[in-house]
């Protein structure tokens, strides 16, 4: 009893530093509210003011609509705030320092394994921090449906080979379940149930001689898989079953070109040099800066002897099937990543989980070592000061902050929102165009009040990608109106272009710069983008 009770007040004290330790970043004002962040958000409006049911991220098929369901009922006990959106992902992210324990307990058979874990995930990597604050559709939940995904498969597989056949059942049920839900939520989670899918096969042919057990368990993981990814067939039924498959498969990313051979080359640079740096804080994944230089060689030599160590337990340690369990997340993710569109992209977000292996992984290590404890300590608090270092030099770096934007045309002062918003609102320039990282945004902060359609491109070529378009009623919206202003970032090509553009016109114009915005308004007469060779139109 004394031993539980020391384990559940550890915990609840790893809660609240962790909780803390977001509550100061948020607090810092240091994660930008970007678009994909404000698409969520408007989102829960539309759920709560409009009576929306969104099935997917607008613009998105590959990633469910959960998250935004989630921040409508926090919007619904708190107000429609930006930081209502960061709570829900720091709810969701103790869930998942919380099950981490959990799986360590279970799966790896030592709580203090799961806790290590749990310790070096309080206080994560920058990459990690970033990307369980701001929300982007999903990935907070990913990796809690991730846990709940292996602990209930391993729930099956033990009630399966010795236990009771009702409790089989239920594991059986949630797993297929969770397995569901993640589908739905975001694909990401298929990295989770791959592997424990193929374990649970597994032992289902090892107890082929309890048939009926056997199926009785499958049938209700199919239940519940089907229970849970019921959005998911929803919309495939009515859009077709192709287009879902297509961008869970990277479609929606899908810009390269060359050959096959020379695209796997590419993804495979980007796992080892970029992904690889990323994932273990040793540089901010939005540039290249090497952080906490002092630390750097110590912690990268921590890992790669907890990387050596945990390989060569595969063969001997006891909860071998759990250890190839988490190898098979990092093997069937660097599969994922290398031979699909996903692998274009190596800014970070789909490294989250790999991380949290590789701290479940450390968390194994470490507990085992035949070593005082002092010395385990020591470990434990190189690898917790290096990630907070990192983190802190990021924070008090602002702007940019912790941003999810990496492209440097989409990077601006988020500070001067309020003064751009008072300044439309008083020049009654409620309706207009922007590009996508601002037009969203603002678009939110203001209630919708000011509607400005992302028709305008921020690629310094000008050149513009119909995907931005995520919600058209704003277009439309905006097309109905008599007037419409023109918002760029102050110093852009597009700014000047604009100006160009009104002048060989001869249309009368205005322009107020705002921190890094640039307002054209009071413009003599409307004029819509595709007029002067913006948009879906080349210049």
């Amino acid at each position: 009893m004394r031993t539980t009770r020391f384990r559940l007040l550890s915990l609840s004290i790893l809660l609240v530093a962790s909780a803390a330790w977001k509550a100061w970043i948020l607090w810092m004002d240091a994660v930008p509210f970007n678009g994909d962040e404000a698409i969520v958000g408007l989102m829960a409006r539309h759920i709560l003011v409009d009576g929306a049911r969104p099935i997917f991220f607008y613009g998105q098929a590959y990633m469910g609509s959960l998250d935004a369901y989630l921040v409508a009922a926090g919007f619904t006990l708190f107000g429609e705030q930006i930081w209502v959106i960061r709570l829900i992902q720091t709810v969701l992210y103790l869930g998942t320092l919380t099950s981490t324990v959990a799986i360590g307990k279970r799966l790896l058979g030592s709580w203090d394994a799961g806790m290590i874990a749990a310790i070096f995930l309080a206080i994560p990597p920058v990459n990690v921090t970033l990307y369980t604050t701001a929300s982007l559709g999903g990935y907070g939940e990913a990796l809690l449906i991730g846990n709940l995904s292996l602990l209930s498969g391993m729930g099956w597989i033990r009630q399966m080979e010795g236990g009771s056949r009702w409790r089989a059942r239920l594991f059986a049920l949630a797993f297929g379940a969770c397995a569901g839900v993640g589908l739905w939520a975001n694909g990401l989670t298929l990295i989770y149930t791959l592997p424990m899918a193929v374990a649970i096969l597994a032992a289902l042919i090892r107890q082929a001689r309890v048939r009926r057990a056997n199926l009785d368990g499958f049938l209700a993981a199919m239940l519940g898989f089907f229970a849970g990814s019921l959005p998911w067939w929803s919309y495939a039924f009515r859009q077709g079953i192709g287009s879902l498959i297509t961008e869970l498969l990277g479609n929606n990313v899908a810009v390269e070109t060359g050959s096959w051979l020379a695209r796997i080359g590419s993804h495979l640079l980007s796992l080892v040099v970029l992904g690889g740096s990323v994932t273990f804080g040793f540089r901010p994944p939005w540039e290249v800066r090497w952080l906490a230089l002092p630390l750097l060689p110590f912690v990268l030599i921590l890992w790669a002897g907890i990387l050596f160590l945990f390989i060569k337990s595969l063969k001997t340690a006891e909860n071998r099937m759990a250890r190839w369990i988490l190898a098979g997340i990092v093997i069937v993710f660097t599969g994922g990543f290398l031979f699909t569109s996903f692998g274009v992209d190596p800014s970070g977000r789909y490294f989250v989980p790999v991380y949290w292996c590789f701290a479940l992984a450390g968390g194994a290590v470490i507990s085992a070592l035949k070593i005082p404890r002092i010395w385990k300590t020591v470990l434990i608090a190189l690898v917790v000061v290096y990630q907070g270092w990192g983190t802190v030099d990021c924070v008090l770096r602002n702007p940019p902050g912790l941003t999810t934007q990496f492209f440097a045309p989409t990077l601006y002062d988020h500070s001067h929102y309020p003064e751009l918003i008072a300044f439309l609102e008083r020049e009654s320039e409620t309706r207009g165009y922007s590009t996508y990282w601002i037009s969203y945004p603002l678009a939110f902060r203001s209630q919708e009040e000011l509607i400005f359609a992302p028709a305008l491109p921020y690629h310094p070529d000008l050149s513009y990608a119909e995907g931005d378009d995520r919600y058209p009623k704003y277009s439309e919206l905006v097309a109905q109106s008599e007037t419409a202003a023109y918002i760029a970032l102050r110093g852009s090509n597009l700014e000047a272009y604009l100006q160009t553009q009104f002048d060989l016109r001869d249309i009368g114009w205005k322009k107020e710069t705002i921190g890094d915005f640039a307002v054209f308004y009071d413009l003599s007469e409307k004029i819509e983008p595709g007029e002067i060779g913006l948009g879906s139109v080349k210049p």
